[in-house]
């Protein structure tokens, strides 16, 4: 019979500007921790816009991808695309909302973090709760702490402040670990109960 293998990783989180406007860093910090994960790296920044746009992908999908969703809120909310952003063009709705994400990222600090420990990606996500923090589960962190809706957000013609970003899958997190820390910001070490877990 094959031996389990635990799956140590690392991923990326941000808590955004409204989660460190709100105080909630030493929450998530301790959420985080009290998990069993481990933060290798931590910055406190503020981000620019270049930095911001390096971070959300550019690429035709993902931008249709954005399109699909603030269409699929207009559809449920039997709202007019063209009067509340000016197109139904999927691909243009998509490019409005990405630089509502810019705006968004880039309108006060942000921590930066780089988590470690067994299956940090997916840890990660689940005590985040899904990107819409009114459909978000209690327990994790944009349900305890945010209602905020897509609905509320396209009346606002801005991003969902859903407090923190978590790398969805493991090229994701490669690329966002690069892009915010060098390799000498990344400090690994043992925590006492990982004797038990690995």
């Amino acid at each position: 019979m094959a031996k389990a293998v635990l799956k140590e990783e690392r991923t990326f989180m941000m808590v955004k500007p409204d989660g460190v406007r709100r105080g909630l860093t030493g929450e998530i910090i301790r959420r985080i921790e009290q998990r069993g994960l481990k933060i290798v790296a931590c910055s406190l920044n503020t981000v620019k816009r270049n930095e911001a746009d390096k971070h959300y992908p550019k690429d035709a999908k993902w931008i249709r991808r954005l399109g699909e969703k603030t269409m699929a809120v207009h559809t449920k909310h039997n709202l007019n695309p063209k009067k509340e952003m000016g197109t139904d063009d999927l691909e243009k709705m998509g490019r409005i909302v990405r630089e509502w994400l810019l705006d968004y990222l880039t309108s006060g600090p942000v921590l930066k973090m780089v988590i470690e420990g067994v299956h940090a990606i997916d840890m990660v996500r689940k005590l985040c709760g899904t990107t819409v923090p009114l459909n978000a589960e209690l327990g994790s962190i944009r349900g305890d702490f945010s209602a905020d809706s897509p609905i509320a957000a396209n009346a606002g013609m801005r991003a969902i402040h859903n407090l923190v970003h978590a790398s969805e899958n493991t090229e994701e997190a490669h690329h966002e670990i690069k892009l915010w820390f060098k390799s000498a910001d990344i400090h690994p070490y043992r925590r006492i109960e990982e004797e038990l877990m690995l």
